[in-house]
């Protein structure tokens, strides 16, 4: 009976033995499910800030000040419009032939 005893004893130390390894391990996989959703959240919270200030940069008068700062572009009016026709058009329209 002693033999069996000590076979019982060694089982009961390797089950505390792997409880406390177990418990330990849902521990630490806690703490990085608990670190994983605060960078989850912090990750949220910077791509909502980069969409609101993706939606800032792209308005209209924006983009008409960069055009105008940084590309010296100006607004299109008739004086500085020049049409260009095709010869091949123009005389189709008039009813000629080249």
């Amino acid at each position: 009976m002693s033999r069996f005893n000590v076979l019982l004893l060694l089982v009961l130390l390797g089950c505390s033995v792997y409880l406390v390894r177990v418990s330990y391990d849902a521990r630490r996989l806690f703490t990085e499910l608990d670190r994983a959703r605060s960078e989850e959240r912090l990750l949220d919270s910077e791509h909502e800030r980069l969409k609101a200030e993706k939606q800032a940069q792209a308005t209209p008068l924006r983009v008409e000040k960069t055009a105008r700062d940084k590309l010296a572009m100006r607004t299109a009016t008739p004086a500085v419009t020049q049409y260009v026709t095709y010869a091949r058009a123009a005389s189709a329209a008039e009813g000629r032939t080249p």
